[in-house]
């Protein structure tokens, strides 16, 4: 009789109730509240759902997450082993390739002044910057942070990997995946009150056709110029024109099909559970991180902002030719910023179409963000 009344005292103490703190619950509502928007608001559910169920699974058995050497068997938690291949910067590598291969870069080809605009976005990374650097991060924890205004979650991992923030790759990601995902709340307000009635109803030229040999020398010619001038962004630069070589190419298809389909869903659940992971209560709920996720939404929209006041100065300069709501896509969140700039246009003029306008700063956004990374690199000699 004892052993049985033993045995289930001991079952009974090794539940999850027995270990749960007031800031696991507040974790695991955090993640009810994520798995909510992705699963009824569907924003970015193939992000925020592997994501939200990392973060719930992780706050009710941290062990989970455990290391090797913390673990009694010296065996580490399944999450765990995920997060060494975000640390080794394998996933957000293949997370490129994958937008690369799913990703057309015609309207980009087509019309290049769209790199001014996924430039001027990048303003919310370096104003994000200084002010991390304002409020007490060091400086590569500044950089770190500061790649959230990209809206990128892939290179915003990569960076704090590779500038040795293990410890920030958590909530950075989080921060990150989680604006991506709330793109159709976050930008609109601001694309809104910076732009008139007038020049949301702009409606841009069609764009001219691009030939295969331009789609097939653009991710070569991209990849030698800036690899040259900047070789640290070679990992997410590269990796992301291969895929979209893979695509215009025409002669892998089963190469560009893998990519883009089922190693990114891959990819995808693996990433996304492993950052999910990262946010245990002790983690996650802390100043510096609160500080972070502020930061973050600050440099998005500082970039969303810079974004569309330069489509502003476009639309001045070309005396109407350029609606500014396609300067809110410089940010990287793709495609999902260019679908934003489509919404809030549509909501003036149905029938204004800047969906494939707003692609090309969306992909100039990309490559503006895997460059500002690479800068950082550069600066901090990594």
């Amino acid at each position: 009789m004892e052993y049985i009344t033993d045995t289930l005292y001991n079952l009974i103490h090794q539940s999850a109730f027995f270990n749960l703190t007031w800031k696991n619950g507040v974790m695991i509502l955090i993640a009810c509240v994520l798995l909510y928007f992705a699963i009824r608001k569907k924003y970015e559910p193939l992000l925020l759902v592997p994501i939200a169920f990392g973060m719930l699974l992780v706050n009710l058995f941290p062990d989970i997450m455990i290391k090797a050497e913390d673990a009694e068997n010296g065996v580490a938690g399944l999450f765990r082993y995920f997060y060494l291949l975000d640390e080794w910067s394998i996933m957000p590598s293949l997370i490129f390739l994958g937008v690369g291969a799913s990703t057309d870069f015609g309207p980009l080809i087509a019309n290049p002044k769209s790199f001014l605009l996924g430039a001027s976005a990048q303003f919310g990374v370096f104003a994000a910057y200084l002010a991390a650097i304002a409020v007490g991060f060091n400086d590569m924890a500044a950089a770190a942070i500061s790649i959230i205004g990209g809206a990128d979650g892939p290179t915003s991992i990569f960076l704090a990997g590779k500038l040795g923030q293990g410890d920030l790759m958590g909530p950075i990601a989080v921060a990150a995946y989680s604006y991506m995902a709330l793109v159709p709340m976050i930008q609109p307000p601001i694309m809104k009150a910076l732009t008139t009635k007038e020049e949301r109803m702009i409606k841009m030229k069609q764009l001219r056709n691009v030939s295969k040999l331009e789609r097939i020398l653009f991710p070569i010619v991209v990849t030698i110029v800036v690899v040259l001038i900047i070789p640290q962004t070679a990992p997410l630069l590269g990796m992301l024109m291969l895929g979209n070589l893979f695509r215009e190419s025409g002669v892998v298809k089963q190469l560009t099909d893998t990519a883009s389909n089922a190693l990114m869903y891959i990819v995808v659940i693996l990433l996304g559970v492993s950052v999910g992971g990262t946010t245990s209560a002790e983690n996650f709920l802390k100043i510096d991180t609160l500080l972070i996720v502020f930061l973050g939404l600050l440099a998005f929209a500082f970039g969303t902002a810079a974004g569309v006041i330069f489509g502003k100065i476009m639309c001045k300069v070309t005396h109407g030719e350029v609606n500014p709501l396609i300067g809110a896509a410089g940010v990287s969140a793709v495609p999902m910023s260019a679908r934003v700039a489509q919404k809030v246009g549509a909501e003036e003029d149905p029938t204004n179409f800047l969906l494939m306008h707003a692609m090309g700063p969306n992909v100039a956004g990309v490559i503006g963000t895997a460059v500002a990374a690479g800068v950082f690199m550069a600066i901090f000699g990594v």
